[in-house]
């Protein structure tokens, strides 16, 4: 693993956290194909049952590494940046059909703030900002930006964020419906930490049924997503952990989950 990029698992929770802090972690090659690897390798490892998105330093994500793209000798064109850096990574986090949590320290501007939104749960310190940025440097949304915040504040609200890439506070994300919790800068690590702990406690197939509900609930029509919850729930309905949570609750103890292979 690139040292541009950490790794820790502490029992079902693996942590990957993003380390260029001088830069604030802002993405240069190495780093999304680190990302990218360590997202494909948690999405089949069964031991893996959330993953954590964290980063070093002060800042979230910065975004694009600029000087990447600039260099003259050895920039990298913005096809290759979209098509095997950040297309790849939001696909992922989409599509692995385990939890997966961004924990937001401090700024997350232009790919790194939709990189976070496009995860399941978004735990931010009190000292997080988000920031489209990209129109300030003539460039347009990328990494989902365009797809995600209308869905998650509406279409006058991402209008303003994308063209007018003001700042907004993890409070006035909150207010809006962009992220899931703010709370002290002292206190995130132990609550994305209790989060992690809550949800890797939890049945995590159907964790993972109810995130491909979701992504599917975006273009499906109204027939089509009941026949998907159908389906699926009747695949639930035959788990181990639907007959462990019955028996739980019928004994009165707390149940044991992620029994089905």
């Amino acid at each position: 693993m690139s040292d541009l990029l950490l790794k820790k698992q502490e029992g079902a929770i693996l942590e990957l956290s993003l380390n260029r802090p001088k830069q604030y972690n802002s993405f240069n090659r190495p780093m999304a194909l680190a990302l990218i690897a360590a997202l494909e390798e948690a999405a089949v490892d069964q031991t893996v049952r959330v993953i954590v998105l964290t980063a070093q330093g002060k800042g979230f994500c910065a975004g694009q590494d600029l000087n990447e793209v600039t260099d003259p000798n050895n920039g990298i064109n913005f096809e290759a940046i979209l098509e095997e850096h950040y297309n790849p990574i939001i696909r992922l986090i989409r599509q692995t059909e385990k939890p997966i949590i961004a924990a937001l320290q401090g700024v997350a501007a232009g790919a790194g703030a939709n990189i976070a939104l496009a995860c399941d749960f978004v735990v931010c310190s009190e000292k997080a900002s988000f920031t489209q940025a990209f129109s300030k440097i003539g460039l347009v949304p990328d990494s989902g930006g365009s797809y995600i915040l209308p869905r998650l504040v509406g279409w006058q609200r991402a209008n303003a964020m994308l063209m007018l890439s003001e700042k907004f506070t993890a409070q006035e994300a909150l207010e809006l419906g962009m992220i899931y919790k703010v709370v002290a800068a002292e206190e995130l690590n132990s609550a994305t930490q209790q989060l992690a702990e809550r949800l890797a406690n939890m049945p995590g197939q159907a964790l993972g049924w109810t995130k491909r509900l979701l992504n599917a609930s975006i273009t499906n029509t109204l027939e089509e997503q009941l026949k998907l919850e159908s389906d699926l729930q009747i695949k639930a309905g035959y788990s181990a952990d639907f007959k462990e949570g019955v028996a739980a609750f019928l004994e009165k103890r707390a149940p044991k989950f992620n029994q089905d292979k």
